[in-house]
């Protein structure tokens, strides 16, 4: 298993394109704010031209709400996140509440020394809810893309 979350969704598109062809078993779990369930609300995203290519958002996603996972899910599905979606590279979207994220968040950096902003709790949140579910024996990776360096001020 391979879990992540989306900001711009060039990790998702990109890593996961590459794991899909070098490792088809791998499941890829891609994560989404609850409250700002963009994919899972089945709702695509309506685009406009600019400079004569089609693509930028038109405007913000109705299922858009503030949440407190910084740097995940802006209030559109951004177009690369968009292409990985119709590639069908994720297995699995798994929804996380804002809670769950900081209060992992939190737990890494007093229990592992892992010093990282809520989008990171958010990802280990989901893989430690995919550890639930998966077979035994079974390898989860959980990439934590952030640092909380920049929430200190």
């Amino acid at each position: 298993y391979w879990v992540t979350g989306y900001g711009t969704g060039g990790t998702f598109a990109g890593a996961g394109e590459f794991i899909k062809e070098k490792s088809p078993k791998t499941k890829i779990v891609l994560s989404e704010p609850a409250g700002a369930a963009l994919v899972t609300s089945g709702i695509p995203q309506e685009r406009k031209e600019v400079l004569g290519k089609f693509g930028a958002p038109a405007s913000g996603h109705p299922a858009w709400k503030p949440h407190p996972i910084q740097g995940w899910t802006p209030n559109f599905i951004p177009k690369v996140c968009e292409e990985g979606l119709k590639q069908n590279i994720q297995d699995e979207v798994m929804l996380v509440e804002g809670k769950d994220a900081m209060e992992t968040a939190m737990k890494l950096a007093k229990l592992e020394g892992i010093f990282c902003g809520t989008s990171g709790g958010a990802t280990v949140w989901t893989a430690l809810e995919v550890c639930k579910k998966a077979p035994k024996g079974s390898t989860v990776l959980a990439m934590v893309p952030d640092t909380a360096e920049r929430y200190l001020s």
